[in-house]
């Protein structure tokens, strides 16, 4: 069993218990089939910017969520004038391809490479360095107010030894998705750690990380990576990011190799992460799944005890088929069931939520007085 096994065979309960709600709240949001497309598109361009700022701002760019948005809709690629907002259209570029095609993105070295050549498409000075492996030392230090080098936070892999680190690190991960030998989240969130540890690229390695992040949870069935940004949450927690990340890769190398603390703070954000889509886009918020016909035939009966497709049909004008394509919609979210057979077909609100109306606590008469 290999070192990157041995990290998380055994996890704290803590962990444990985030695995678990992380792994209820993704079976909830499934496929996103029940919500409507023009939603989950409206969302996605909004978390392509969010990602895009909270991406690039960690390392540095002081780019606005609204100066960005600007870039992208009206400024020609031959006006990116400075590297914050060439590194700007790399990223949401890159991000973009991701949430549109990762069913068919493979995931492996000539990936993760094409990936940092289209981070830093735009940015001219990395001309040499774009989607290949770094070919002198990166170690991440501190620098003094001049940028003199003052002192070394985390020494890197050497540049002679990163093909055959990531070489082992691509191969285990695939290894370790197609043998399901531990849940998904915890192979991505180890990768990171190690991938980060590597620092195998001379520029982009924090940005292409998370957009690597985004790529393999989508992959593995978290389908609610596009509707809210990954990426916020970690600026949002920048010090607690580095942090975690530093007191598990100063053990790498050691007889107590441990990667508890980055485990705690990445299933925490992917937790709020699922938490967030999963009351963004909760089978009680109607609402914001239902287009505008469906909302309105979902209105209607809220106003009936029961109603048949013609009488719905005649009161909103809206076409038969598309009536009953939202009363197949409002059944499938268990808002309202079928009474009947063929013909004499009938729908009226689920017995449960008439019920819940029907025991709410009628106010008495001095509690309506002001």
């Amino acid at each position: 069993m290999s070192t990157l096994d041995n990290r998380i065979i055994l996890i704290n309960t803590d962990t444990y218990n985030k695995l678990l709600e992380i792994e209820r709240l993704a079976g909830e949001f499934g496929s996103g089939s029940l919500y409507a497309p023009a939603l989950l598109s409206r969302l996605q361009r909004s978390v392509l910017i969010t990602s895009t700022g909270a991406s690039t701002r960690i390392e540095g760019s002081k780019l606005s969520d609204e100066e960005i948005e600007a870039l992208i809709k009206g400024v020609g690629i031959h006006k990116l004038i400075n590297r914050d907002q060439q590194e700007v259209q790399g990223y949401y570029e890159l991000m973009t391809n991701i949430f549109d095609s990762w069913r068919d993105i493979e995931f492996n070295e000539a990936t993760i490479k094409q990936f940092n050549n289209i981070l830093l498409r735009y940015v001219d000075k990395e001309e040499h360095n774009r989607g290949n492996y770094k070919r002198a030392d990166n170690s991440v230090g501190m620098v003094d107010g001049k940028g003199k080098l003052i002192a070394t936070v985390f020494k890197t892999t050497l540049p002679a030894h990163t093909p055959e680190k990531m070489k082992d690190l691509v191969t285990w991960t695939n290894n370790a998705f197609a043998q399901k030998k531990h849940p998904a989240v915890l192979v991505v969130a180890n990768f990171i750690v190690e991938y980060l540890a590597i620092h195998p690229f001379q520029d982009g390695n924090g940005r292409s990380s998370r957009a690597l992040t985004n790529l393999l949870l989508l992959k593995s069935n978290y389908g609610f990576m596009p509707y809210v940004s990954h990426e916020k949450f970690i600026e949002d927690n920048k010090t607690d990011y580095y942090l975690a990340l530093r007191q598990s890769q100063k053990t790498f190398g050691t007889k107590n190799e441990s990667i508890t603390p980055w485990l705690n703070f990445f299933m925490e954000v992917i937790r709020k992460q699922a938490t967030q889509a999963s009351a963004l886009l909760s089978k009680e918020n109607i609402e914001i799944m239902l287009s505008g016909k469906q909302q309105a035939v979902w209105n209607y009966l809220q106003d009936v005890p029961e109603a048949s497709i013609d009488e719905i049909f005649n009161a909103t004008k809206i076409k038969r088929p598309t009536v009953k394509q939202a009363m197949d919609k409002l059944i499938k979210l268990k808002k309202v069931e079928k009474i009947g057979y063929s013909v004499a077909t009938r729908y009226r609100k689920c017995k449960e939520l008439v019920d819940y109306k029907l025991k709410e606590k009628k106010p008495n008469s001095h509690e309506l007085e002001m």
